[in-house]
């Protein structure tokens, strides 16, 4: 898979995502199912989507002992995802009976990724709240890199630790970059942020955007928009 923008399409319901596909017509934008929409559709809602033609990053942020994870992931791999995550805090045991569970009998698997630390979360909460006293970006490189030596495909961070994660992971470590906003667009509950157009110079390999597309009088166009700044 190439440079894409993923829509996060975090709605209450089948129907209401639906209806918000029917405008793109024959186009299959790549698309983020998150908790609440898994959670009120049910998994053939990734069924469905991917049976149409979607790619799929499925967006469960699994975190629980490595045994319940292997298992819920072996669970996950089955439903037509591409992408599937997970939280780096997990520790590396975790982690990687995540990858044992997501593997298919037959070698294939989605690719799987880690989330370092949620773009929503800033350094002063992490430190008060969560106890990490070392820096945001130290934090982000070295959840990044336990990720890699358990064998995950990538993370999932801000746009702004993307050059950081290549170095030290190197180019072909994927970072999946949620916390993308227009410059002329509101921050919503995001505390690190870039433009599409930043975080294509900043080196991410794919964008998620949700509200911006979501809650655009023309999500098309504004989906347009996005793929146009980040990839050419």
């Amino acid at each position: 898979m190439g440079k894409d923008v993923i829509i996060a399409c975090d709605f209450a319901g089948r129907e209401e995502t639906l209806s918000f596909l029917e405008a793109f017509g024959p186009e299959r934008p790549f698309v983020k199912i998150g908790m609440e929409l898994f959670y009120a559709a049910e998994p053939d809602i990734v069924r469905e989507l991917h049976a149409r033609g979607h790619k799929i990053f499925l967006d469960l942020k699994l975190h629980d002992i490595p045994n319940t994870v292997e298992k819920a992931m072996r669970v996950l791999s089955g439903l037509g995802a591409d992408v599937i995550n997970l939280h780096a805090a997990g520790t590396r045991a975790m982690m990687e009976a995540a990858l044992a569970g997501v593997t298919r009998p037959d070698g294939g698997r989605p690719l799987l990724l880690a989330v370092t630390q949620l773009t929503s979360t800033g350094e002063d909460a992490m430190k008060r709240e969560l106890l990490i006293d070392r820096a945001l970006p130290d934090v982000v490189l070295a959840y990044a890199q336990n990720a890699k030596a358990a064998g995950l495909d990538g993370v999932v961070c801000s746009p702004l630790e993307a050059p950081v994660i290549h170095a030290g992971c190197g180019a072909g470590f994927l970072t999946v970059t949620p916390g993308v906003r227009f410059a002329d667009g509101e921050r919503g509950d995001q505390a690190r942020v870039a433009t599409p157009a930043a975080a294509k110079e900043l080196g991410s390999d794919y964008i998620v955007v949700g509200r911006p597309i979501t809650k655009a009088a023309d999500p098309v166009f504004v989906w347009r928009r996005c793929i146009r700044e980040f990839t050419d």
